[in-house]
């Protein structure tokens, strides 16, 4: 009579990571609920995200304040460098006040796009772009809290004017860098939202995006001339806010004309 081995332990499932189900958009708010906005109940009816999205592309006049270094340099001069602490004032101003309203309209259009997929059952199969979209704007709120008060940091040049206006600098580079990543992944899955509606809006350039300087290496430039670098690394933030706005533009109007195409 022949035996067989006891029969061992039964092989273990192979390893499957966790799983979770998609955060719906915006996050925590199952059944999505648009947030409200405008005054309350027994006031004026709230604006819509349509109107929301019209205003905040209507705003940039007032949010995007674009430099003429050349004009800002002799004006300086002129004022005996009185005018630098305007320039410093408007630099942070404009950085600050165009996320603001970059905000306002990704988000607006992000929610004219969510009610349209809804309406046409596309809502579950876009859920992984509203998601990524609600993530970034996540990163852009972080950024309008940070501490960008343009009149603080024009009077703190009182105490020391190139060491001020260096930090200013390093700050409003970094803030662009950020914000122009997280923008720029809102860009493009609006792009695909609004390509999958029927209304396409183009996908942003990613060679638009906003390097990081030579923080050290500028420093060290700006030390060994006396401060005179400092006037071209003032000439490239200015120019660079400037190209943002001007990528951002171009994009908004085919973002709003797509948008209304969609609303009909």
């Amino acid at each position: 009579m022949t035996t067989e081995p006891p029969a061992g332990p039964p092989p273990e499932p192979p390893y499957q990571p966790p799983t979770q189900p998609p955060v719906p958009y915006p996050p925590s708010q199952p059944p999505y609920a648009p947030p409200a906005y405008g005054a309350p109940a027994y006031g004026p009816p709230p604006a819509t995200a349509a109107d929301r999205l019209r205003t905040a592309w209507q705003q940039r006049s007032e949010s995007d304040y674009y430099f003429d270094f050349w004009t800002a340099f002799g004006w300086t001069i002129l004022t005996c460098g009185i005018y630098g602490f305007y320039v410093i004032y408007q630099l942070v101003r404009r950085s600050r006040d165009h996320n603001r309203r970059r905000i306002t309209l990704l988000e607006a259009a992000t929610s004219v796009a969510w009610e349209k997929a809804q309406a046409g059952g596309l809502a579950s199969e876009l859920q992984p772009s509203f998601n990524q979209i609600a993530a970034q704007l996540a990163v852009l709120q972080q950024q309008s809290s940070d501490f960008r008060d343009p009149i603080v940091w024009s009077l703190l040049r009182i105490v020391g004017a190139v060491i001020v206006d260096v930090i200013v600098y390093i700050l409003l580079n970094g803030d662009l860098n950020v914000h122009d990543r997280a923008e720029g992944a809102i860009e493009h899955e609006l792009s695909v939202i609004y390509t999958r509606l029927g209304a396409p809006v183009p996908s942003p350039d990613p060679a638009r995006v906003n390097e990081k300087h030579n923080y050290v290496g500028r420093i060290i430039a700006t030390l060994a001339t006396c401060g005179i670098y400092s006037l071209w690394w003032l000439y490239d933030v200015m120019t660079e806010g400037n190209a943002h706005f001007t990528h951002n533009w171009h994009w908004e109007d085919a973002l709003v004309a797509s948008a209304q195409q969609i609303i009909g």
